[in-house]
């Protein structure tokens, strides 16, 4: 099972069944301490190779989980808070009651072609940000050209991402290199464009937060050496945030 940003279990192997795709990039993957976690369960039900897996918190789950209101799908508040803690160095004290298990919280790419070149590139954490950042990224080779595919999840801007924004473009490459950027940017369409201009948004759509979605958060963007052959956001599944599917071909 999954976990979305509730503390909510859902079948996360089914969910990327469906999306069919050859790469997946996966944001916040939970592994609990000495089980298998979301990229190992889903890379092994699905025939993927986990090539990267980036640790980017330690974190608490707090149970039970959060189950659906009479008012919507979704938890309450008081839900929220109990699912995830992430540890920062000093320990607070969890509802009485409760279970608790700890684990990590990760960024993975996943991939059933042939990659090389695997790597984590690390952005740091920001003094608001209980997470680490950090960039996985991969070459695909295509004949006799190359594609570098880049997955990230970005802080909110409550959490200074805009320095981390900037880290990044500098770790870019050039435009006319073949290249995807995707993952959760925690920001809508046009700011994120603002801070890569030279990158094109390969699908718009409302993806977060699933249930009701009101805003763009999840992009995949290329350069102007990919075209996009088909793009869409995916049907709501049990994560909180709406699967982003892009298909590209060399331009």
């Amino acid at each position: 099972l999954g976990m979305n940003g509730w503390g909510q279990p859902f079948d996360v192997v089914a969910d990327c069944a469906a999306l069919d795709a050859d790469l997946l990039v996966l944001q916040e993957c939970w592994t609990p301490d000495g089980e298998p976690g979301t990229a190992d369960t889903v890379a092994s039900a699905l025939g993927y190779r986990v090539v990267l897996d980036a640790p980017l918190a330690r974190v608490e789950y707090h149970g039970p989980a959060p189950t659906t209101s009479a008012r919507g799908w979704g938890p309450r508040p008081w839900h929220y808070r109990r699912a995830w803690r992430f540890e920062r160095g000093r320990k607070r004290r969890r509802p009485t009651g409760s279970f608790r298990t700890e684990g990590s919280w990760s960024l993975a790419l996943l991939s059933r072609i042939p990659v090389r070149d695997p790597e984590t590139v690390w952005l740091g954490r920001l003094r608001p940000d209980p997470a680490e950042r950090a960039v996985v990224r991969a070459v695909v080779d295509l004949g006799s050209r190359s594609v570098l595919v880049m997955g990230t999840h970005m802080p909110h801007l409550t959490d200074w991402s805009p320095l981390h924004y900037r880290k990044l473009a500098g770790l870019l490459p050039v435009p006319d290199v073949p290249a995807v950027l995707c993952g959760d940017m925690n920001l809508w369409g046009p700011p994120v464009r603002g801070f890569f201009p030279a990158w094109r948004r390969a699908v718009t759509g409302r993806t977060w937060p699933s249930h009701r979605p009101h805003s763009q958060i999840d992009h995949v963007l290329i350069t102007e050496s990919l075209r996009v052959v088909d793009a869409r956001v995916a049907e709501r599944s049990g994560s909180d945030h709406l699967p982003v599917v892009v298909r590209l071909a060399l331009a």
